[in-house]
């Protein structure tokens, strides 16, 4: 599955400092891409992510925060709760537990990142 976080999502994230277990533990692999639309390593990233969608143990979320009435508090909560102030960042959790983080990956480190 490969979907965008709502902002109901990314709301309730803000206000809690982190993703709910709903998304980070829903499948054995989950991927969060964090970004702007006009990144241009995020457009790469998202043509080999769109191959992932049909593997049923791996879910990758992903939002483009500027294009949100929200872009402010969450570019805070992005930097300030997670430390990261590049885009796209990513964070990759296995079984619901953090596993990695990145910025811009090609598709082979994203999936070794994501599986191991």
């Amino acid at each position: 599955m490969v979907r965008k976080l709502s902002g109901e999502e990314c709301g309730d994230a803000i206000a809690s400092g982190d993703f709910s277990p709903s998304i980070t533990a829903s499948a054995a692999m989950v991927a969060l891409v964090l970004t702007q639309s006009w990144c241009p390593q995020w457009t790469w990233m998202n043509n080999y992510l769109k191959d992932l969608d049909s593997d049923p143990e791996i879910a990758v979320y992903w939002v483009e925060y500027d294009r949100e009435p929200f872009y402010d508090e969450f570019l805070t909560f992005k930097e300030e709760t997670y430390g990261n102030r590049q885009i796209p960042y990513v964070r990759y959790y296995r079984n619901g537990k953090l596993a990695h983080e990145s910025n811009y990956i090609d598709r082979n480190g994203f999936l070794r990142y994501l599986k191991n």
